[in-house]
């Protein structure tokens, strides 16, 4: 099993994807870990090639779970994913929980990728490319966005499945534990 998990910044995409991964021994894999270099080096803008080698080694890998939205490296993703996930929580709840995560990376002061000492700082919250100002401002256009992705008659391969409300998600993560897990 091989599952793409996408949504709105701050919508739980890593959480999900962990999760899953756990469940079903297979290797998780943290799109922003692969993107960011140190010194908040976005590979996605400065180095593509680069962030598409990560990438490519990465799901090499018979099982996985990823999550994250980077456009540069979706083709990848999708061309080897079996299942694709969406995340598609309403605004309120994204920004919940995108002001709530960033509050807690801000106190607790970890580096947020290994190896990169990037962390997180309340003085760049108002910043246009902050995950709390990312996820307001392209919160609709993720939408049409995800919406175009899952009719596109090239994927018709993958399963698809959208959750609307945060309570669907363990039910789904159990029934993709059973379809993987052999009786």
């Amino acid at each position: 099993m091989r599952v793409l998990v996408m949504g709105s910044t701050g919508s739980g995409k890593s959480t999900f994807a962990r999760r899953l991964a756990q469940r079903i021994g297979a290797s998780h894999i943290e799109q922003d870990a692969l993107n960011w270099d140190p010194n908040w080096t976005n590979l996605s803008q400065t180095d593509p090639e680069k962030l598409a080698a990560r990438v490519r080694k990465a799901i090499a890998a018979e099982a996985w779970t990823a999550c994250g939205n980077y456009s540069v490296v979706r083709d990848l993703f999708l061309a080897r994913a079996t299942h694709l996930i969406w995340l598609d929580y309403e605004r309120p709840i994204i920004m919940t929980r995108v002001i709530r995560r960033s509050a807690a990376r801000a106190i607790a002061g970890d580096e947020l990728w290994e190896g990169t000492g990037n962390r997180e700082d309340v003085r760049n919250w108002l910043d246009k490319e902050h995950p709390i100002r990312w996820a307001w401002d392209t919160f609709h256009y993720r939408r049409t966005s995800y919406e175009r992705i899952f009719a596109d008659p090239a994927l018709a391969h993958i399963q698809k499945h959208r959750l609307r409300r945060p309570r669907e998600a363990d039910a789904l993560i159990d029934r993709l534990v059973a379809e993987a897990l052999p009786i």
